[in-house]
């Protein structure tokens, strides 16, 4: 992938769009749009990593109601021609055919690797990557790859099943992964980042996830970045066919 000049890459995560109210969510939906509409002009594409939802279930025929303005926003984006890429998070994995059918986007269910401008980007959400968090690990084997586990939970009325996704999807409850937010140099995806430098050369490693924005040198040619969150911190990373740096959207 090239990147020409004038033209730049954008990453965002973990808007966790529903919490902790409609009211409140509405406000943090507002402002992402705003960015979209600020980073679409000069954007070569846009790179999503994750849990955009506090909890996302398509049925057959029925998605979760809401989120209106963000979803047009990302579907005109896309209709203009800017490439969008969605990686699915631990609250927004029961994402089925809506976001490529409706909204142009193309999801990606796991890290996934890119070459940006000859430079290595290793990409995705991060929930269950490197060490620890052993319950969660099983728990996302089970519900992703269970097509009996969904087929029984389409079954349930989209009103009883959108409040227990929910209601599951809360800190401390079964989809949430545990966020290991202590010193950086031992934080899990750092130690995945410094184990796959072990077998590969990546330039960037890119990740969301822990809410907790980090730019951190892993050695001369390798960089580490947490994308934070569109909840306390409203940070994004920008790639300019250059360089990938961390940024805070003041708007």
């Amino acid at each position: 992938m090239k990147v020409t000049e004038g033209k730049k890459i954008y990453f965002a995560s973990d808007n966790h769009l529903g919490i902790p109210n409609a009211k409140s969510s509405l406000i943090r939906e507002k402002k992402f749009v705003k960015w979209l509409d600020t980073i679409k002009v000069d954007a070569h594409s846009i790179y999503l990593l994750g849990d955009l939802f506090d909890f996302w279930f398509e049925y057959k025929t029925v998605v979760p109601k809401g989120f209106t303005r963000v979803l047009g926003k990302i579907a005109e984006i896309a209709d203009s021609g800017i490439p969008i890429y969605f990686f699915t998070g631990n609250h927004d994995m029961w994402v089925r055919d809506y976001f490529q059918s409706e909204l142009g986007v193309k999801v990606i269910t796991k890290p996934q690797q890119f070459e940006i401008n000859e430079k290595s980007f290793f990409i995705g959400h991060g929930d269950g990557l490197g060490p620890g968090d052993t319950s969660y690990k099983l728990m996302k084997k089970f519900v992703t790859n269970n097509r009996l586990f969904k087929w029984m939970f389409r079954w349930v009325h989209p009103d009883i099943g959108v409040w227990l996704g929910q209601f599951l999807s809360k800190e401390k409850k079964i989809m949430s992964a545990k966020k290991d937010i202590g010193d950086v140099e031992n934080q899990w995806l750092t130690q995945y980042c410094r184990k796959k430098l072990e077998s590969n050369n990546y330039n960037y490693f890119l990740f969301g996830h822990s809410h907790i924005p980090v730019e951190l040198e892993l050695n001369s040619e390798s960089k580490y970045i947490n994308l934070g969150d569109w909840i306390t911190h409203f940070t994004y990373a920008e790639f300019d066919g250059n360089e990938l740096t961390l940024k805070t959207y003041r708007g």
